[in-house]
């Protein structure tokens, strides 16, 4: 839902937002940041757009834009190309040294979990793509998907899977169950190892996820043993803005 405000109150907020010799931009972060704490703009809440703010503060486009995407690098705001700018949902937490399942995160958090599958097929293995280098086998089955929580994507899933450990994989419906779910079911893990990265996004991780090419993410790369063999390999991207990792401690 748009916030509640007009075009001169939008004038009112950022001659009050900090010191007139205060970089503007600095002032629109600001004037965001303060409606936002106050509560008057939620999660999900779209801003006033560029061309709005534009108008109604009499200052450049070029400055709107900065102090946009400082607060979408600081997590604060969500830009989605072409459509616009939204509050910030409350980032969502990932444990760091468990392997769980992420429908039952998000539904965990009130918000519905959906799957958008891009593909899942059997291919012969790369032995220069990093994600297949370890698989003795001369083919691996390979699923791209796309995670929801409610309607902003959270995360890229790229996995490759043993056909031994997992010969029923490509019969799943990855919209009702996801590949975590089922690899545990049919090749429990006993080891896992994860390697945890800040990177920037593909152009293609960036399109899924409706994020801009600068935005940072957070990658997982993932390997997951049985009791026997090496069952899986994944590259797990979240978009930085709207996650968090998780870990504990001692005893």
């Amino acid at each position: 839902m748009n916030p509640p405000v007009d075009e001169a109150e939008l004038g009112t907020l950022f001659a009050l937002s900090g010191p007139a010799s205060a970089p503007a931009y600095e002032r629109i972060k600001a004037l965001v940041r303060a409606q936002i704490a106050s509560g008057r703009w939620r999660a999900g809440d779209q801003l006033p757009s560029e061309h709005r703010l534009v108008d109604a503060l009499g200052i450049s486009r070029m400055t709107v834009n900065r102090a946009l995407r400082e607060l979408a690098a600081a997590g604060v705001v969500v830009r989605m190309m072409g459509v616009g700018t939204f509050v910030a949902p409350a980032k969502a937490a990932s444990p760091l040294f468990e392997v769980r399942n992420i429908a039952d995160e998000i539904q965990q958090r009130g918000h519905r979990h959906r799957t958008a599958v891009m593909f899942a097929r059997r291919e012969p293995v790369d032995r220069g793509q990093p994600l297949q280098r370890e698989w003795p086998q001369e083919s691996v089955f390979h699923s791209l998907l796309v995670h929801f929580d409610d309607d902003l994507p959270i995360q890229v899933e790229d996995r490759f899977v043993n056909p031994a450990e997992a010969p029923g994989y490509l019969d799943q419906d990855f919209a009702g169950i996801t590949p975590n779910q089922y690899l545990s079911e049919v090749a429990p893990l006993v080891r896992g190892e994860h390697v945890v990265e800040a990177v920037q996004g593909s152009r293609e991780d960036c399109r899924l996820l409706r994020i801009g090419r600068t935005e940072p993410c957070l990658q997982i790369r993932r390997r997951t043993w049985s009791a026997s063999a090496l069952v899986s390999v994944a590259r797990l991207v979240h978009p930085g803005s709207r996650s968090r990792l998780e870990g504990s401690f001692g005893a």
